[in-house]
């Protein structure tokens, strides 16, 4: 997880901001990451480097959310004395998705009754073509690629695809990434319970 206060969530959103620094001992992240950033998503990381304070531009802070590189170098003294050789990690970073914004999604302790409501919706959006289980499992098996790809491995058109994995979403089961998709933690808890429940069977 990466955190940010609420003032810069519409910055990172929109990709006003892309850089962050941080007073870290060792990097808590690494390029190429993508962490969770509770509400907004998911944030990954382009770069990271240990710069001195003194290296930091104007141009630095407003990439990073502040008005003023004083501003940026005020914020980083409240987390300590700081001067220009002071070391700080310099994170190039871009909105990644909307990974964990759906609260839904995150709720992974099913009751029973959970499990049984999800089938019966699933049940009704196969009721002309079944499609839902196959896409369940195309995602699960292939996350992160991106829709197109996932739709001519279905023999299907992709934004069709996409309309149907939507709809897996609203209830919770999927994820929404820059490119692709995963499967949530509510989706993983309802094809667990589906799967002990046939081992039973």
């Amino acid at each position: 997880m990466l955190l940010f206060k609420k003032a810069f969530h519409e910055g990172l959103t929109s990709g006003a901001v892309t850089l962050t620094f941080r007073r870290w001992q060792k990097p808590h992240v690494k390029v190429g990451g993508r962490y969770r950033c509770h509400p907004i998503g998911v944030l990954e990381v382009d770069d990271v480097k240990l710069v001195d304070a003194g290296a930091i531009t104007a141009r630095d802070a407003k990439r990073a959310g502040f008005p003023t590189r004083d501003a940026l170098l005020a914020y980083l003294a409240e987390l300590g004395p700081l001067d220009d050789a002071t070391p700080v990690y310099r994170v190039e970073l871009h909105h990644g998705g909307d990974g964990d914004r759906v609260q839904l999604a995150l709720e992974a302790a099913l009751s029973p009754e959970d499990v049984e409501t999800i089938r019966g919706k699933l049940a009704r959006m196969d009721a002309k073509t079944p499609w839902t289980t196959e896409t369940l499992a195309l995602i699960e098996k292939h996350p992160q690629i991106a829709a197109s790809k996932l739709a001519a491995k279905v023999g299907r058109e992709t934004l069709p695809f996409k309309v149907d994995v939507r709809k897996l979403k609203k209830l919770g089961l999927t994820q929404s990434f820059e490119v692709g998709y995963e499967i949530s933690p509510r989706g993983r808890a309802y094809l667990d319970a589906v799967r002990k429940k046939r081992k039973k069977a």
